[in-house]
């Protein structure tokens, strides 16, 4: 396959590569996807931050939208993708990791927090949106399952899940330390995402426009279709898989 070769020679040449993650990379996981033909959003309207905060049916409803997918969350595995991910930080090529993903994969592959920018937040914690306490989530759907109530906390401040929703912010600081990635990274390479959320895309269009190589695998068009060095549309779980061994093959020669 020609363009495992030329990923191959791209990653050969670089020391500093940073990895952004969508959706795509955890499907393979169990996980549905969010914009795909199957995407989550294509059967269910999203819940926005602001219903969220004013409107106590919009908590229910996103919090059995939570429970809903907790046996998704709780049953994923890391597949060989996220694997090869952590290889890559073993050979000391990763800068770092950035992903739109909330799932927890990447930690429970092994990929360092310090390496690891979860731009959109990991649902495994909820948080207070009075006193920030955070909480386990798991802990808190057992009650919510219970009573169909939206969580409190001691403070009588009501519990959120520790992810950002549609309408809210990204935490700046985190969005900083990506774009810092990006402009020091030698190597961008997008897996999974269909880069049509902003501001989180426009990590890699930084990259892009910084001037580093960047490489894009999905299944399906990006929007940073005509700005890559490299598409590749294949499985995304056996071209990193493919990719990790064939770097290993080089050092072992």
């Amino acid at each position: 396959m020609k363009y495992l070769k030329d990923l191959k020679d791209l990653v050969n040449k670089s020391n500093k590569i940073l990895f952004f993650t969508g959706a795509g990379i955890s499907t393979n996981s169990g996980i549905p996807d969010y914009r795909g033909p199957k995407g989550i959003w294509k059967i269910r309207e999203p819940v926005y931050f602001n219903e969220f905060i004013e409107n106590d049916e919009k908590k229910t409803e996103y919090w059995n939208y939570m429970l809903e997918g907790r046996s998704f969350f709780n049953n994923a595995k890391p597949n060989k993708a996220h694997y090869a991910i952590v290889e890559f930080e073993k050979l000391n090529k990763l800068i770092g990791v950035v992903t739109q993903n909330i799932d927890n994969l990447h930690i429970k592959a092994g990929t360092s927090k310090e390496k690891l920018i979860e731009l959109h937040g990991n649902n495994s914690t909820a948080i207070c949106l009075n006193c920030n306490r955070l909480f386990d989530t798991n802990l808190i759907l057992k009650e919510f399952e219970k009573t169909k109530l939206p969580p409190k906390c001691s403070c009588e401040g009501y519990l959120k899940p520790n992810v950002v929703m549609f309408g809210e912010t990204l935490d700046s600081y985190k969005l900083s330390q990506a774009f810092k990635l990006a402009e020091e990274c030698d190597l961008c390479i997008a897996i999974g995402s269909t880069l049509s959320v902003q501001p989180a895309s426009l990590v890699c269009y930084r990259a892009w426009e910084k001037g580093k190589p960047y490489a894009i695998i999905n299944h399906g068009k990006t929007e940073h279709d005509n700005l890559s060095t490299l598409k590749i549309e294949d499985d995304i779980e056996m071209v990193l898989s493919d990719l990790i061994s064939g770097i290993y093959e080089t050092f072992t020669r």
